[in-house]
């Protein structure tokens, strides 16, 4: 009888071998990141905290803007236009004050708004003055005027950047991916155009309008630490507990 040769046998316990690890052997790619477990507030335990803003020194005059330098700017205001870095009315209401919670949230993500923020240079101006943004929430910024612009955020816990905007461009998108409270704004080209931008990792942020006030809606039940920011004064803090169903009042008083 013929003896089966080295080379038959050895091909016969590789197709075995193959035989075997057919079924156990698989692909695998790149694990796909668990979707982060965002906080939902239960509307039932649920309460609020509005409050006022003034400023306690003198009322100062407005400050004429001077756009002389750019004659189309002087064409896209039908009037002066004046500095809003301090507005303040006549009973003493500030405006353009930011207000957030800084603590009191920890362990608690919060999904970003869908909704896109939007800041535009119109008039050779930035609208608003002051703009409040969640980490992770896109910014539209939008140029419309006839002039070119060049957009300034002065980062320093976030990415700097500058960006060149011309006439009709279409708006940029931006996020910004870390807290940082205030973000400065300029415009490279017009010296005198400035905003701020605050970014918080919650949704409990506002800025106060000409009569100062402002509210924090949906806040669930505790102790937090509300902060109030504003360019011309010292930060200030105040501790504050939200109890279901209630609305908090705090006042604070700049200088």
């Amino acid at each position: 009888m013929k003896r089966p040769s080295i080379l038959a046998i050895a091909s016969l316990a590789l197709l075995a071998g193959c035989s075997r690890n057919s079924g156990t052997t698989a692909s695998t790619g790149p694990a796909t990141p668990a979707a982060p477990a965002y906080f939902h507030v239960d509307p039932a335990t649920a309460g609020s905290v509005s409050g006022t803003v003034r400023w306690s020194g003198r009322r100062p005059a407005p400050v004429r803007v001077d756009m002389s330098s750019d004659p189309a700017c002087v064409s896209a205001n039908k009037g002066p236009v004046y500095e809003d870095s301090l507005v303040v009315g006549r009973q003493g209401q500030l405006a353009n004050a930011f207000v957030y919670i800084k603590s009191g949230l920890e362990g608690k993500t919060f999904e970003p708004p869908s909704t896109p923020a939007t800041l535009d240079q119109r008039g050779c101006w930035f609208h608003p003055h002051v703009l409040g943004l969640q980490v992770g929430q896109e910014i539209d910024i939008v140029n419309s005027d006839p002039v070119t612009h060049n957009i300034h955020p002065m980062a320093h816990i976030n990415r700097e950047w500058n960006h060149s905007q011309g006439p009709g461009d279409a708006p940029l998108q931006r996020r910004f991916l870390k807290p940082e409270v205030m973000v400065p704004v300029k415009c490279n080209i017009h010296g005198w155009m400035h905003a701020y931008i605050g970014v918080v990792d919650n949704p409990y942020f506002a800025v106060t309008g000409s009569d100062g006030s402002f509210t924090l809606p949906n806040l669930p039940a505790g102790t937090y630490t509300i902060a109030i920011w504003h360019e011309n004064s010292a930060p200030q803090e105040q501790q504050i507990v939200i109890q279901p169903h209630q609305n908090t009042a705090v006042h604070f008083d700049l200088k």
